[in-house]
Protein backbone atom coordinates (compact mmCIF):
# COMPACT_ATOMS: atom_id res chain seq x y z
CA UNK A 1 0.00 0.00 0.00
CA UNK A 2 1.77 3.17 -1.20
CA UNK A 3 1.29 5.76 1.71
CA UNK A 4 1.25 9.74 1.37
CA UNK A 5 4.96 10.13 2.59
CA UNK A 6 6.12 7.60 0.18
CA UNK A 7 8.59 8.66 -2.75
CA UNK A 8 7.43 9.17 -6.24
CA UNK A 9 8.81 7.17 -8.07
CA UNK A 10 9.02 6.58 -11.76
CA UNK A 11 10.40 2.98 -13.37
CA UNK A 12 12.18 3.29 -16.69
CA UNK A 13 9.24 2.07 -18.71
CA UNK A 14 6.84 4.87 -18.17
CA UNK A 15 10.17 7.22 -18.80
CA UNK A 16 10.38 5.25 -21.86
CA UNK A 17 6.43 5.98 -22.83
CA UNK A 18 6.82 9.56 -21.85
CA UNK A 19 9.97 9.83 -23.94
CA UNK A 20 11.41 7.91 -26.46
CA UNK A 21 14.75 6.78 -26.94
CA UNK A 22 16.18 7.44 -30.25
CA UNK A 23 16.14 3.94 -31.06
CA UNK A 24 12.38 3.42 -30.76
CA UNK A 25 11.29 6.90 -32.28
CA UNK A 26 12.77 5.74 -35.54
CA UNK A 27 10.09 3.21 -36.24
CA UNK A 28 12.90 0.42 -36.28
CA UNK A 29 11.70 -2.99 -35.14
CA UNK A 30 12.22 -4.47 -31.48
CA UNK A 31 12.24 -7.23 -29.19
CA UNK A 32 11.64 -7.22 -25.17
CA UNK A 33 12.03 -9.68 -22.39
CA UNK A 34 9.94 -9.38 -19.88
CA UNK A 35 7.40 -10.65 -17.76
CA UNK A 36 4.22 -10.36 -15.55
CA UNK A 37 6.01 -8.58 -13.36
CA UNK A 38 7.19 -5.47 -16.06
CA UNK A 39 3.89 -3.28 -15.26
CA UNK A 40 3.63 0.61 -15.82
CA UNK A 41 2.42 2.75 -12.39
CA UNK A 42 -1.42 1.93 -13.95
CA UNK A 43 -0.46 -1.81 -14.07
CA UNK A 44 -0.41 -2.39 -17.97
CA UNK A 45 2.12 -4.82 -19.09
CA UNK A 46 5.01 -3.62 -20.74
CA UNK A 47 4.10 -5.32 -23.97
CA UNK A 48 0.67 -3.89 -24.17
CA UNK A 49 1.89 -0.60 -23.47
CA UNK A 50 5.16 -0.74 -25.60
CA UNK A 51 2.71 -2.14 -28.41
CA UNK A 52 0.32 1.09 -28.02
CA UNK A 53 3.65 3.86 -28.13
CA UNK A 54 5.43 2.23 -31.25
CA UNK A 55 2.58 0.52 -33.04
CA UNK A 56 3.92 -2.99 -35.63
CA UNK A 57 7.02 -2.14 -34.03
CA UNK A 58 7.44 -5.15 -31.05
CA UNK A 59 7.65 -7.99 -33.05
CA UNK A 60 8.78 -10.34 -30.28
CA UNK A 61 8.44 -11.09 -26.71
CA UNK A 62 11.47 -12.68 -24.73
CA UNK A 63 10.70 -14.83 -21.22
CA UNK A 64 13.01 -15.03 -18.49
CA UNK A 65 12.58 -18.40 -15.96
CA UNK A 66 8.99 -19.00 -15.04
CA UNK A 67 7.63 -17.62 -18.31
CA UNK A 68 5.58 -15.05 -19.51
CA UNK A 69 3.13 -15.21 -16.34
CA UNK A 70 5.42 -16.87 -13.73
CA UNK A 71 3.54 -20.05 -14.35
CA UNK A 72 6.54 -22.64 -13.76
CA UNK A 73 8.07 -23.19 -10.45
CA UNK A 74 11.54 -23.07 -9.79
CA UNK A 75 15.37 -25.47 -10.86
CA UNK A 76 15.02 -26.41 -14.26
CA UNK A 77 11.56 -26.04 -14.81
CA UNK A 78 11.34 -24.96 -18.10
CA UNK A 79 8.88 -23.13 -20.56
CA UNK A 80 7.93 -23.56 -23.85
CA UNK A 81 7.43 -21.14 -26.65
CA UNK A 82 4.27 -19.78 -27.43
CA UNK A 83 2.45 -17.51 -29.14
CA UNK A 84 0.80 -14.28 -27.61
CA UNK A 85 -2.68 -14.53 -27.71
CA UNK A 86 -3.69 -11.26 -28.34
CA UNK A 87 -0.44 -9.36 -30.00
CA UNK A 88 0.08 -12.82 -32.25
CA UNK A 89 3.79 -12.39 -31.64
CA UNK A 90 5.78 -14.92 -30.87
CA UNK A 91 7.24 -15.57 -27.00
CA UNK A 92 10.81 -17.23 -26.86
CA UNK A 93 11.62 -18.63 -23.50
CA UNK A 94 14.89 -17.76 -22.71
CA UNK A 95 14.56 -21.01 -19.58
CA UNK A 96 13.85 -23.99 -22.18
CA UNK A 97 16.42 -25.91 -24.37
CA UNK A 98 18.65 -22.38 -24.37
CA UNK A 99 19.20 -19.62 -22.11
CA UNK A 100 20.41 -17.48 -24.15
CA UNK A 101 18.51 -15.47 -27.55
CA UNK A 102 19.44 -17.55 -30.76
CA UNK A 103 20.24 -15.70 -34.13
CA UNK A 104 17.12 -16.89 -35.23
CA UNK A 105 15.11 -15.38 -32.72
CA UNK A 106 16.92 -11.52 -33.14
CA UNK A 107 16.31 -11.75 -36.65
CA UNK A 108 15.34 -8.67 -37.44
CA UNK A 109 15.77 -6.80 -34.60
CA UNK A 110 16.59 -3.31 -34.19
CA UNK A 111 16.38 -2.89 -30.80
CA UNK A 112 16.31 -5.11 -27.44
CA UNK A 113 14.80 -3.60 -24.61
CA UNK A 114 14.98 -5.16 -21.51
CA UNK A 115 12.26 -4.64 -18.65
CA UNK A 116 12.30 -6.89 -15.36
CA UNK A 117 12.10 -6.84 -11.79
CA UNK A 118 15.12 -7.95 -10.12
CA UNK A 119 14.94 -8.44 -5.99
CA UNK A 120 18.69 -7.55 -4.82
CA UNK A 121 20.00 -11.12 -4.80
CA UNK A 122 22.87 -12.55 -7.07
CA UNK A 123 21.22 -15.86 -7.33
CA UNK A 124 17.74 -14.48 -8.53
CA UNK A 125 18.51 -15.62 -12.17
CA UNK A 126 16.81 -12.74 -14.33
CA UNK A 127 20.37 -10.90 -14.31
CA UNK A 128 22.37 -13.68 -15.65
CA UNK A 129 19.20 -13.74 -18.78
CA UNK A 130 20.08 -10.04 -18.83
CA UNK A 131 23.88 -11.18 -19.13
CA UNK A 132 23.09 -14.03 -22.10
CA UNK A 133 20.99 -11.48 -23.76
CA UNK A 134 24.36 -8.90 -23.99
CA UNK A 135 26.12 -11.05 -25.12
CA UNK A 136 23.98 -12.84 -28.11
CA UNK A 137 22.93 -9.23 -28.85
CA UNK A 138 26.88 -8.21 -29.01
CA UNK A 139 27.51 -10.65 -31.26
CA UNK A 140 24.47 -9.63 -33.65
CA UNK A 141 25.16 -6.09 -33.84
CA UNK A 142 21.65 -5.35 -31.59
CA UNK A 143 22.00 -2.63 -29.52
CA UNK A 144 20.36 -2.82 -25.66
CA UNK A 145 17.74 -0.63 -24.15
CA UNK A 146 17.22 -1.97 -20.81
CA UNK A 147 14.06 0.19 -18.56
CA UNK A 148 15.45 0.31 -15.17
CA UNK A 149 13.70 -0.55 -11.96
CA UNK A 150 14.07 -0.26 -7.90
CA UNK A 151 16.05 -2.59 -5.80
CA UNK A 152 13.03 -3.48 -3.75
CA UNK A 153 15.58 -3.82 -0.92
CA UNK A 154 17.42 -0.85 -1.41
CA UNK A 155 20.83 0.32 -2.71
CA UNK A 156 23.22 0.32 0.44
CA UNK A 157 23.16 -2.70 2.31
CA UNK A 158 25.39 -5.16 1.10
CA UNK A 159 26.11 -9.35 2.13
CA UNK A 160 27.56 -12.02 1.89
CA UNK A 161 31.22 -12.80 0.29
CA UNK A 162 32.21 -12.44 -3.12
CA UNK A 163 31.24 -15.11 -5.91
CA UNK A 164 34.65 -17.23 -6.29
CA UNK A 165 35.30 -17.62 -10.09
CA UNK A 166 35.14 -21.23 -10.32
CA UNK A 167 31.67 -21.51 -8.65
CA UNK A 168 30.43 -19.58 -11.66
CA UNK A 169 26.75 -21.01 -13.13
CA UNK A 170 23.37 -20.25 -13.99
CA UNK A 171 22.83 -18.44 -10.32
CA UNK A 172 25.95 -16.14 -10.43
CA UNK A 173 27.54 -16.01 -13.84
CA UNK A 174 30.00 -12.67 -12.29
CA UNK A 175 31.71 -12.38 -9.20
CA UNK A 176 29.25 -10.40 -6.98
CA UNK A 177 28.45 -10.36 -3.36
CA UNK A 178 25.19 -12.43 -2.21
CA UNK A 179 22.95 -9.39 -1.68
CA UNK A 180 24.33 -6.17 -4.59
CA UNK A 181 22.80 -3.18 -3.72
CA UNK A 182 22.58 -2.34 -7.31
CA UNK A 183 19.44 -1.72 -9.16
CA UNK A 184 19.36 -4.20 -12.75
CA UNK A 185 20.48 -1.25 -14.67
CA UNK A 186 23.48 -1.05 -12.93
CA UNK A 187 23.85 -4.25 -12.40
CA UNK A 188 23.50 -4.65 -16.57
CA UNK A 189 26.29 -1.98 -16.86
CA UNK A 190 28.64 -3.07 -14.07
CA UNK A 191 28.13 -6.80 -15.90
CA UNK A 192 29.05 -5.59 -19.47
CA UNK A 193 32.15 -4.23 -18.64
CA UNK A 194 33.14 -6.88 -16.01
CA UNK A 195 32.68 -9.46 -18.46
CA UNK A 196 34.02 -7.68 -21.21
CA UNK A 197 30.50 -8.43 -23.53
CA UNK A 198 30.66 -4.69 -24.51
CA UNK A 199 27.55 -4.65 -26.06
CA UNK A 200 25.97 -1.25 -26.84
CA UNK A 201 23.84 -0.75 -23.92
CA UNK A 202 21.65 2.30 -23.17
CA UNK A 203 19.90 2.49 -19.42
CA UNK A 204 16.69 4.25 -19.06
CA UNK A 205 17.57 5.11 -15.56
CA UNK A 206 14.59 5.95 -12.71
CA UNK A 207 13.28 9.08 -11.48
CA UNK A 208 12.91 9.95 -7.93
CA UNK A 209 14.70 6.60 -6.55
CA UNK A 210 17.64 7.07 -4.11
CA UNK A 211 19.78 4.38 -2.56
CA UNK A 212 17.77 4.68 0.69
CA UNK A 213 14.63 3.53 -0.82
CA UNK A 214 13.20 0.33 -0.07
CA UNK A 215 10.57 -0.62 -1.69
CA UNK A 216 7.26 0.46 0.76
CA UNK A 217 8.74 3.66 0.64
CA UNK A 218 8.24 4.49 -3.16
CA UNK A 219 5.42 4.61 -5.58
CA UNK A 220 6.94 1.85 -7.45
CA UNK A 221 4.35 -0.79 -8.66
CA UNK A 222 5.27 -4.16 -7.41
CA UNK A 223 3.65 -7.11 -9.04
CA UNK A 224 5.51 -10.71 -7.96
CA UNK A 225 7.84 -11.28 -10.36
CA UNK A 226 8.54 -15.38 -9.48
CA UNK A 227 5.98 -17.70 -8.28
CA UNK A 228 7.81 -17.79 -4.58
CA UNK A 229 8.15 -13.79 -4.69
CA UNK A 230 5.30 -12.70 -3.24
CA UNK A 231 5.79 -9.82 -1.09
CA UNK A 232 8.77 -6.92 -0.45
CA UNK A 233 9.16 -9.37 2.98
CA UNK A 234 10.36 -12.50 0.62
CA UNK A 235 12.76 -10.12 -0.84
CA UNK A 236 13.86 -8.72 2.20
CA UNK A 237 14.94 -12.35 3.60
CA UNK A 238 16.10 -14.29 0.22
CA UNK A 239 19.39 -13.25 0.36
CA UNK A 240 20.17 -15.49 3.36
CA UNK A 241 17.00 -17.95 2.61
CA UNK A 242 17.83 -18.98 -0.69
CA UNK A 243 20.51 -21.39 0.84
CA UNK A 244 17.93 -23.05 2.17
CA UNK A 245 17.35 -24.60 -1.63
CA UNK A 246 20.99 -26.09 -1.05
CA UNK A 247 19.54 -28.69 1.91
CA UNK A 248 17.07 -31.04 3.44
CA UNK A 249 14.92 -28.09 5.37
CA UNK A 250 12.16 -26.77 3.68
CA UNK A 251 12.40 -23.10 2.69
CA UNK A 252 8.21 -22.43 2.76
CA UNK A 253 7.73 -23.82 -0.98
CA UNK A 254 4.57 -24.60 -0.96
CA UNK A 255 2.88 -22.13 1.60
CA UNK A 256 1.70 -19.27 1.51
CA UNK A 257 4.83 -17.25 2.95
CA UNK A 258 7.95 -18.88 0.95
CA UNK A 259 11.07 -18.01 2.47
CA UNK A 260 9.94 -16.55 5.84
CA UNK A 261 9.46 -19.67 7.07
CA UNK A 262 11.83 -22.46 7.51
CA UNK A 263 11.55 -26.27 9.23
CA UNK A 264 11.72 -30.12 8.56
CA UNK A 265 9.92 -33.00 10.37
CA UNK A 266 12.08 -33.53 12.45
CA UNK A 267 13.09 -30.00 13.91
CA UNK A 268 11.06 -29.68 17.11
CA UNK A 269 9.84 -25.84 16.81
CA UNK A 270 9.79 -24.40 20.08
CA UNK A 271 13.12 -25.49 20.87
CA UNK A 272 14.92 -24.14 17.49
CA UNK A 273 13.06 -21.01 18.22
CA UNK A 274 14.57 -20.86 21.50
CA UNK A 275 17.73 -21.37 20.26
CA UNK A 276 17.85 -18.65 17.66
CA UNK A 277 16.41 -16.14 19.39
CA UNK A 278 19.13 -16.84 22.29
CA UNK A 279 21.49 -15.77 20.16
CA UNK A 280 20.44 -12.05 19.89
CA UNK A 281 20.48 -11.52 15.48
CA UNK A 282 19.63 -8.12 14.92
CA UNK A 283 16.88 -6.88 13.76
CA UNK A 284 14.96 -10.28 13.94
CA UNK A 285 12.32 -12.52 16.31
CA UNK A 286 11.86 -16.09 15.41
CA UNK A 287 8.27 -17.06 16.27
CA UNK A 288 7.74 -21.55 16.14
CA UNK A 289 5.24 -22.97 14.43
CA UNK A 290 4.49 -26.02 12.29
CA UNK A 291 3.43 -26.17 8.38
CA UNK A 292 2.47 -28.16 6.11
CA UNK A 293 3.82 -27.30 2.31
CA UNK A 294 1.79 -28.33 -0.51
CA UNK A 295 4.37 -29.21 -3.08
CA UNK A 296 8.08 -29.52 -2.92
CA UNK A 297 10.45 -30.05 0.10
CA UNK A 298 8.38 -32.47 2.69
CA UNK A 299 5.10 -32.38 0.70
CA UNK A 300 1.97 -32.96 2.87
CA UNK A 301 4.16 -33.42 6.05
CA UNK A 302 3.84 -31.43 8.91
CA UNK A 303 7.22 -29.56 9.46
CA UNK A 304 8.62 -28.10 12.99
CA UNK A 305 10.39 -24.63 12.25
CA UNK A 306 10.14 -21.01 13.11
CA UNK A 307 8.66 -17.82 11.01
CA UNK A 308 11.54 -14.95 10.27
CA UNK A 309 9.90 -11.75 11.97
CA UNK A 310 12.09 -8.97 10.60
CA UNK A 311 11.40 -6.14 13.08
CA UNK A 312 14.11 -3.39 11.67
CA UNK A 313 15.24 -3.42 8.38
CA UNK A 314 18.47 -1.62 8.67
CA UNK A 315 19.71 -3.89 11.29
CA UNK A 316 18.66 -6.99 9.64
CA UNK A 317 21.11 -9.17 7.99
CA UNK A 318 19.35 -11.93 5.82
CA UNK A 319 22.76 -14.02 4.84
CA UNK A 320 23.72 -13.68 8.63
CA UNK A 321 20.61 -14.78 10.00
CA UNK A 322 20.06 -17.93 7.36
CA UNK A 323 23.69 -19.15 8.47
CA UNK A 324 22.75 -19.39 12.29
CA UNK A 325 19.83 -21.24 11.00
CA UNK A 326 21.81 -23.90 9.37
CA UNK A 327 24.15 -23.82 12.49
CA UNK A 328 21.43 -24.22 14.94
CA UNK A 329 19.78 -27.62 13.03
CA UNK A 330 23.06 -28.94 12.29
CA UNK A 331 24.12 -28.41 15.97
CA UNK A 332 20.81 -30.14 17.14
CA UNK A 333 19.91 -32.14 14.44
CA UNK A 334 23.50 -33.39 13.00
CA UNK A 335 22.06 -37.07 11.66
CA UNK A 336 18.80 -35.46 9.90
CA UNK A 337 20.49 -32.21 8.61
CA UNK A 338 21.42 -33.02 4.85
CA UNK A 339 23.11 -31.11 1.92
CA UNK A 340 21.16 -31.60 -1.35
CA UNK A 341 23.11 -33.39 -4.23
CA UNK A 342 22.90 -31.91 -7.79
CA UNK A 343 21.92 -31.26 -10.56
CA UNK A 344 20.71 -27.65 -9.63
CA UNK A 345 20.46 -24.87 -11.81
CA UNK A 346 22.06 -26.48 -15.12
CA UNK A 347 25.22 -27.85 -12.69
CA UNK A 348 25.73 -30.80 -12.47
CA UNK A 349 28.68 -31.74 -10.28
CA UNK A 350 28.85 -29.22 -7.78
CA UNK A 351 27.01 -29.89 -4.63
CA UNK A 352 23.71 -26.85 -4.76
CA UNK A 353 24.93 -25.03 -1.17
CA UNK A 354 28.54 -24.19 -2.95
CA UNK A 355 27.05 -22.69 -6.26
CA UNK A 356 24.68 -20.82 -4.11
CA UNK A 357 27.08 -19.39 -1.44
CA UNK A 358 30.02 -19.20 -3.84
CA UNK A 359 31.98 -21.62 -2.58
CA UNK A 360 32.83 -24.56 -0.81
CA UNK A 361 33.97 -22.82 2.55
CA UNK A 362 30.28 -22.43 3.93
CA UNK A 363 29.71 -26.14 3.51
CA UNK A 364 32.89 -27.29 5.06
CA UNK A 365 32.71 -25.26 7.89
CA UNK A 366 29.07 -26.49 8.91
CA UNK A 367 29.97 -30.15 8.24
CA UNK A 368 32.72 -29.31 10.92
CA UNK A 369 31.05 -27.21 13.00
CA UNK A 370 33.58 -24.73 13.51
CA UNK A 371 32.55 -21.44 14.70
CA UNK A 372 35.83 -20.11 13.55
CA UNK A 373 35.32 -21.02 9.68
CA UNK A 374 31.40 -20.40 9.91
CA UNK A 375 32.12 -16.55 10.69
CA UNK A 376 34.53 -16.37 8.18
CA UNK A 377 32.17 -16.93 5.64
CA UNK A 378 29.38 -14.10 6.62
CA UNK A 379 31.49 -10.78 6.07
CA UNK A 380 31.67 -8.85 2.98
CA UNK A 381 34.08 -5.97 1.86
CA UNK A 382 31.22 -3.79 0.88
CA UNK A 383 33.98 -1.07 0.72
CA UNK A 384 35.99 -2.56 -2.06
CA UNK A 385 32.28 -3.45 -3.77
CA UNK A 386 31.37 -0.03 -3.13
CA UNK A 387 34.45 1.20 -4.89
CA UNK A 388 33.71 -1.45 -7.58
CA UNK A 389 30.42 -0.85 -8.48
CA UNK A 390 31.00 3.01 -8.03
CA UNK A 391 31.77 4.01 -12.09
CA UNK A 392 28.25 2.30 -13.29
CA UNK A 393 25.83 3.88 -9.87
CA UNK A 394 22.92 5.88 -11.47
CA UNK A 395 21.64 6.99 -8.19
Amino acid sequence: MISANSANVQVGLDRCLQSSPKLLSGGGKFGLLMNQASITADYRYACDALNQRFPTQLIAIFSPQHGLWREQQANMIESSHSIHPELKLPIYSLYAESREPSSEMLRGLGAFVIDLQDVGTRVYTFIWTVVNCLRACRANSIPVILLDRPNPIGGEIVEGPILESNFRSFVGLADIPMRHALTIGELAHFCNTALAIHADLEVIPLEGWNRKLQLPQTTAPWCQPSPNMPRYETALVYPGQVLLEGVNLSEGRGTTTPFEVVGAPFIQAEQLAHDLNSRHLPGVHFRPLRFAPTFDKWAGQSCGGVFIHVRDVNLFRSYRTTIEILRAVKQSYPSEFAWLPPPYEYEYLKPPIDILSGSAKLREAIDAIDDQQIESCIPVDDRSWSDATAPFRLY
